[in-house]
């Protein structure tokens, strides 16, 4: 769950700076509907990326108002099969894997996960693949840093960050809040707000 902060932002800019994606012209983003995965799309769009965001069938349009340039609808077609190549492939929701992906990335490309992936694979292949050269995994672990604070700051007073917020709990409903976060239904935050239901 998040407030108004918005704590996907924080793992979304995490991974990215980890990444130096900074340059990146072509990106993908699965999940896009979750904290991460919304965070991802807007502040790719930020960085003067081209996203193709892959989420279901019901949030489509959600998904091109933030700023998608292409929209894959996984319900309806195998997001894996996609004859585009990328720069970084983002997985926020961890559903994927490395040995999935890697035809999607371009040579040099990205694949960053928010998972440990099969068998923790992820933070394995990191150390590793690099050693290889060609494509790599990134294992980003968020960490505070200033100058990211900085910079989500000036996106949020310029308007070009908005987190997307699907439903606000009080605080007295905490635990009906994190009954439906983990139904795994949720679009974007979940917000506690410090006010007790009346």
């Amino acid at each position: 769950m998040q407030g108004p902060g918005d704590e996907g932002w924080y793992h979304a800019l995490g991974a990215f700076s980890v990444a130096r994606v900074r340059s990146v012209q072509e990106s993908r983003v699965y999940g896009a509907t979750g904290a991460i995965g919304s965070a991802a799309v807007r502040l790719l769009k930020s960085l003067g990326a081209n996203v193709t965001a892959v989420c279901d069938t019901d949030n489509v349009e959600l998904i091109r108002g933030l700023g998608a340039d292409r929209v894959i609808d996984y319900t309806a077609e195998d997001f894996t099969k996609d004859e585009r190549t990328y720069d970084v492939v983002l997985d926020s929701v961890g559903k994927s894997s490395f040995s999935q992906c890697k035809r999607l990335l371009k040579p040099g490309g990205i694949y960053i996960s928010s998972e440990l992936g099969p068998l923790a694979q992820n933070p394995f292949l990191a150390l590793v693949a690099p050693l290889h050269g060609g494509k790599k995994v990134m294992f980003p672990i968020p960490k505070h840093d200033q100058e990211m604070v900085g910079y989500f700051r000036e996106l949020m007073e310029s308007g070009k960050f908005k987190p997307v917020i699907d439903r606000t709990y009080p605080l007295d409903q905490i635990v009906e809040a994190y009954r439906y976060v983990e139904t795994g239904q949720k679009t974007g935050n979940v917000v506690i707000s410090l006010e007790r239901s009346h």
